[in-house]
């Protein structure tokens, strides 16, 4: 065992704890059985939900067992939002499909194999579903307050907004019994959540302790903002995405790599497993010769490699380093210039029988040059490129044979600015 407790502070990862004494007792004294849950209110998870993760990750590398609870009843609800309207409620068979992709993402940050330790995967409709409305009530209803239900700061905001359904009001005593029963079933002491659950997390607690009579904890991490306070991923146009049909590993690397100097040494705490030592160096070098990039090419490449795996990683670090003239466009497959170029400014344009359109014309097209003059000059200084070769002439066009995979075309201005062209057959 070790003090996860403080491994959590240096990382920036502890928000909020129930008596931290006495959890941090408990941790010591023995391997804790500990939760975190992951409602299906979307197709899958985001980097929100990665912050979690990789804390109970963490957890069961100091020796503690986690149970990845996939909320198959509670996603049929939704737990209220900051936002002044409802949820949407999904149809069952949507649920439960996103249940099922959830729950292969979550397996993928824990381990299973048999051990001490050995992760658990539960959906809380399994005792949820065959759960009356007269025993729900009776059983559970009773012991929650309504006026310490209405003090939760996500009911208190929606109120203030105009309003809560029953529906959404009654989430955060779903919530409650799932730790109950994962109590009662596996000895669970202990729920992970993010803050802005905070008051689900302590009424899980106290059911606990007037039901069973037991002592258990809660703990919350941080919402991981940028320096100026907004979320991740809601200046991007969308959440970062854990899966590859959601978004491309390619895309997921560039968001990684593309964060500013001052975003690296938090980011490098709660998203890579790096030592205190490693990323003490990172920050010097980030600080030294920050045009090395040195720290946003470590969290890009770990973050990448622990969500989509090495080998999608090692093509997401050739891509980006082919696009701008460090490698061979030609070594690049299909589906990863194809994502690769979904992120850079694109057209397409038909394959037509007297050939393809002129690189002036393209440059244009794609507004890597604001017009044909501009990619007029472009080419007449040197900063002109087809698939990593100088154009010369200003009359040049792209031959059949330069189309990769049969289809695109790379063209870039200057070192930096790259579009991408597909040509489409008729």
């Amino acid at each position: 065992m070790t003090d996860i407790l403080d491994e959590l502070t240096w990382r920036g990862l502890l928000a909020l704890s129930t008596d931290p004494d006495e959890l941090r007792a408990a941790l010591a004294s023995s391997r804790m059985t500990f939760y975190g849950g992951f409602d299906p209110t979307a197709a899958g998870l985001h980097i929100g939900n990665l912050v979690l993760l990789l804390t109970m990750r963490r957890m069961q590398m100091a020796g503690h067992r986690p149970i990845g609870l996939v909320g198959g009843a509670t996603g049929l609800i939704g737990d209220p939002s900051g936002k002044s309207a409802e949820r949407v409620l999904n149809p069952r068979e949507v649920v439960a499909g996103w249940v099922e992709r959830i729950r292969g993402e979550v397996a993928r940050f824990l381990d299973f194999e048999p051990g001490p330790s050995a992760a658990l995967m539960v959906s809380n409709l399994d005792w949820t579903e065959q759960l009356s409305a007269l025993d729900f009530l009776r059983d559970v209803g009773k012991h929650f307050p309504v006026s310490q239900m209405l003090a939760r700061e996500s009911v208190k905001a929606r109120l203030e907004a105009g309003g809560i359904s029953y529906t959404e009001f009654s989430y955060q005593i779903l919530q409650a019994y799932d730790y109950l029963e994962l109590h009662r079933r596996y000895g669970c002491t202990l729920q992970l959540g993010g803050s802005d659950q905070w008051g689900n997390l302590v009424a899980g607690v106290g059911l606990i302790k007037r039901v069973a009579g037991a002592s258990v904890h809660a703990l919350a991490t941080p919402l991981i903002t940028r320096p100026d306070g907004t979320k991740y991923g809601k200046t991007e146009g969308g959440a970062i995405w854990l899966s590859p049909d959601l978004m491309s590993p390619y895309a997921f690397y560039q968001f990684w790599i593309n964060r500013s100097d001052a975003e690296i040494p938090g980011l490098l705490r709660v998203f890579t497993f790096r030592s205190a030592e490693e990323i003490d160096a990172l920050e010097q070098q980030t600080r030294e010769k920050p045009a090395a990039r040195a720290g946003q090419h470590v969290l890009a490449e770990d973050v990448t490699t622990l969500v989509h795996g090495a080998q999608e990683c090692a093509k997401a670090v050739a891509a980006s380093k082919a696009l701008f003239g460090q490698g061979e466009l030609a070594d690049l497959d299909e589906r990863t210039l194809a994502a690769a170029l979904a992120e850079a400014p694109s057209v397409s344009v038909p394959a037509g029988a007297s050939g393809l359109p002129k690189v002036i014309d393209l440059l244009a097209a794609t507004g890597i040059a604001p017009s044909k003059s501009a990619a007029r000059r472009a080419i007449a200084e040197g900063g002109a490129y087809l698939n990593n070769r100088k154009v010369l002439a200003e009359d040049a066009e792209p031959d059949r044979t330069d189309l990769l995979h049969g289809r695109f075309l790379v063209l870039r201005r200057g070192k930096r600015t790259v579009g991408g062209v597909e040509v489409i057959s008729g």
